[in-house]
């Protein structure tokens, strides 16, 4: 789609949304206006962060790039939080977790190694992001399963889940010093081979980044018009909200990453697209999750950090099979299939439940 015929496309469905959430046209018009309207603001999202990528250098850029692709994810989790929908909150990060390592990283390496015969990227960011993927899931395991088995209060699950939910934030932020600075040269990116380095940006840097601010606020209306939507939209087709939150908002949500990670790829950047996949899924699990329990708080509504035994499961299984396929640092298409297999196996799973 060239750039003319996207804007358009943008605009309008950006401006049919707004009419149908205020002129209250039907739930399921809303619905499909609104989630047809956040694919294309998505879509902006990366452009515009991959635009600040080319200035702001590749892990920077990939860090940024997972960073505002993960802005319709938190948006539509914090007016969640405010509905007090927790569970649907939950199931929508178990959902945008799987689907980055799952769907993103899978469609990326797929798609990269149908062109590229094997693509390589830094083998000690690849085990460093192990190792974080592991402490995610551990994060999310221990609390859920002490609280399970020890019948805790209350008041005791909510001071576990906001002692684990600081703890992970603080991991999160040593992780960004660690790898931005104090060892910013040994997680560089390996020279790629038939990469285009000389590729111009799409835009100038002041635009690029006055085009971030735009979209982030356009993601911003365009989540709370979807969320008013979604009680309406369960009811009517039968969908539980663990499905809608970890498959359909997740996907929706996931927009930005799809398009940035999938093209970088396919220009021989798989370590930029790793970047933002797995990135992306570590910046849910350590940092988003956690910093919507505090969120929580300023709503009077406390939100406990403490996920289903499906949701540590699914989470747990797409971090094994990831962390074995990128443990070497080289990828090819047929480890791309296997990851998307995995996702549809579990969206069967969930979608029976």
């Amino acid at each position: 789609m060239n750039q003319k015929l996207f804007f358009t496309a943008l605009i309008v469905l950006f401006v049919l949304s707004g009419i149908a959430h205020f002129a209250h046209w039907s739930p399921i018009a809303q619905f499909i206006l609104s989630a047809l309207a956040i694919l294309f603001v998505a879509g902006f999202l990366g452009k515009a962060t991959e635009s600040v990528a080319h200035y702001a250098g590749q892990r920077l850029g990939g860090f940024l790039n997972a960073t505002f692709g993960n802005a319709a994810e938190l948006i539509i989790a914090i007016f969640l939080v405010k509905e007090g929908l927790f569970d649907m909150v939950k199931a929508s990060l178990t959902g945008a977790i799987i689907g980055n390592l799952l769907l993103v990283l899978g469609l990326s390496v797929l798609l990269g190694g149908l062109k590229f015969k094997e693509q390589k990227f830094n083998i000690q960011l690849a085990s460093h992001n192990s190792s974080l993927m592991i402490l995610a899931v551990i994060g999310l395991f221990v609390p859920a399963m002490f609280v399970m088995n020890q019948h805790f209060s209350p008041e005791k699950s909510e001071l576990l889940s906001l002692s684990v939910a600081g703890i992970l934030i603080v991991a999160y932020a040593l992780w960004l010093v660690f790898s931005m600075v104090t060892h910013k040269n040994l997680l560089s990116e390996v020279e790629e081979a038939a990469g285009e380095h000389g590729e111009s940006p799409a835009w100038s840097k002041g635009r690029s980044i006055l085009f971030l601010i735009v979209a982030t606020v356009m993601t911003a209306f365009v989540s709370e018009w979807l969320v008013g939507t979604l009680h309406t939209f369960t009811n009517e087709f039968g969908f539980s909200e663990l499905f809608l939150g970890a498959f359909v908002i997740a996907i929706v949500g996931n927009a930005a990453e799809h398009s940035a990670a999938v093209l970088l790829a396919m220009k021989n950047k798989i370590g930029a697209a790793v970047e933002i996949a797995v990135g992306s899924s570590l910046q849910i699990a350590l940092f988003v999750a956690p910093a919507l329990v505090f969120i929580s708080l300023l709503f009077g509504k406390p939100m406990d950090i403490l996920f289903t035994p499906i949701e540590i499961a699914a989470i747990a299984v797409s971090v094994f099979i990831a962390t074995s396929i990128s443990k070497d640092g080289s990828t090819n298409w047929y480890e791309g299939v296997l990851l998307v297999m995995v996702y549809v196996i579990l969206g069967f799973a969930f979608y029976f439940v």
